[in-house]
């Protein structure tokens, strides 16, 4: 974009494209949509959007949750329906021209459509890197032919863009900005009507149906194993959505355990608990911000992870994003196998059982929220900006 359409686009409309993938991204968009108005008031947004970013003003042409699907092979199946949305998004935007798209996570599908969209002479943006740094690194490249800009949630992230010439910008992470550095724990168990002496786990078995398809029967089997060795813990499972309250509320009533299951929530309830049984993904980052110890589990379809390690895809020995973070192994994880209730239910109880390791996590959980912590929206509504050319 020229200087002087970029000084028309401050002074008139400012026409921004999104596609976000999921509830995670959708949260991203709604503040990053509300930090962009703040600075260009006349500002029209349109796209893929979840119902955050929608009460923010966003125009949804599809929703968020389209994009919720997740490894190689389980794409797979839906790779017509989201070949067929993508086509339709190219010939929308190209037909709107804004003056940036914008992709927030889902990086499967937003880095095919960036790279449509530049190819047609729009400017494109990734906001969250991929894992590209931890596994497939070959993507970096068709990153940077994609994308005029990536903005990245992690700081360790800009190094390894920087030194495959694609540009990037560190900056933080809005739930880290949302999050107060000292959780008030007290309040959050008013809220949810739990005794200041009982001892609380929360479960978190993913967002996405499919997640909890693969984790859900382990975590309610782990809370099964737990109630039996100690009656008297309580648990709380967050439910993201409905269809996943759905799939987990079967799973859970085969376990000899009882579950309490919320609709939304999980911020106070992981503020609340004492230890968090955790699906990898953002909720980990949300345990780590809520300075609760927690136990990380994730499983993919066996041919996703056999054809990721025939092909030694796996640049990482961590997923969880604190043990990244840390660059060691902080918090527990476990991978396809490994994850079995009675593996679950061990490590949640070593959690609980040492509080010194626990005072040790939150100190080094409280450094990492501090380092997170830096106006995340209102940077990346800052490079966005510069990207597109518009002065604000």
């Amino acid at each position: 974009m020229s200087a002087a359409a970029g000084e028309r686009a401050a002074g008139g409309t400012l026409r921004i494209g999104f596609v976000a993938g999921e509830s995670s991204g959708d949260q991203l968009g709604a503040a990053l949509i509300d930090a962009l108005r703040a600075r260009v008031p006349r500002l029209e947004c349109f796209g893929v959007a979840g119902p955050r970013m929608i009460a923010a003003g966003c125009d949804a042409w599809a929703s968020a949750e389209e994009l919720a699907v997740m490894g190689l092979t389980e794409v797979l199946r839906h790779l017509p329906r989201l070949l067929r949305l993508r086509r339709t998004l190219v010939a929308r935007f190209v037909a709107a021209r804004p003056q940036v798209f914008v992709g927030i996570d889902a990086p499967e599908f937003n880095l095919g459509l960036a790279a449509r969209l530049k190819a047609r002479g729009l400017r494109t943006v990734q906001y969250v890197s991929p894992q590209v740094w931890a596994w497939r690194q070959g993507r970096v490249r068709t990153i940077g032919r994609a994308c005029d800009l990536v903005l990245c949630l992690l700081p360790f992230e800009t190094s390894f863009y920087s030194s495959h010439g694609v540009h990037a910008v560190f900056v933080g992470h809005p739930l880290a900005d949302q999050i107060a550095l000292d959780p008030d724990r007290g309040a959050a168990r008013r809220a949810l009507k739990i005794a200041p002496e009982a001892t609380l786990i929360a479960i978190l078995p993913g967002s996405r149906v499919s997640e909890v398809e693969r984790l859900g029967a382990d975590f309610a089997g782990a809370a099964a194993s737990i109630a039996k060795e100690r009656p008297a813990v309580q648990f709380i499972a967050p439910m993201a959505t409905r269809s996943v309250r759905d799939v987990f509320e079967r799973q859970a009533a085969g376990a000899a355990a009882r579950i309490r299951l919320t609709d939304g929530g999980a911020r106070e309830a992981l503020a609340a608990c004492d230890v968090a049984l955790v699906a990898s993904g953002t909720a980990t980052l949300e345990t780590l911000l809520s300075k609760r110890p927690m136990v990380v589990a994730y499983r993919l379809a066996a041919a996703t992870v056999f054809v990721a390690r025939r092909l030694a895809l796996v640049k990482s020995p961590f997923m969880a994003l604190p043990n990244l973070l840390a660059g060691r192994a902080l918090v527990p994880e476990f991978f396809q196998d490994a994850v079995t209730p009675a593996a679950l239910a061990g490590a949640l109880l070593r959690e609980l059982d040492d509080p010194a390791r626990m005072a040790a996590l939150t100190a080094e959980f409280r450094r990492m929220h501090k380092e997170l912590r830096c106006g995340a929206a209102e940077r990346a509504a800052t490079a966005i900006l510069e990207c597109a050319g518009v002065r604000a």
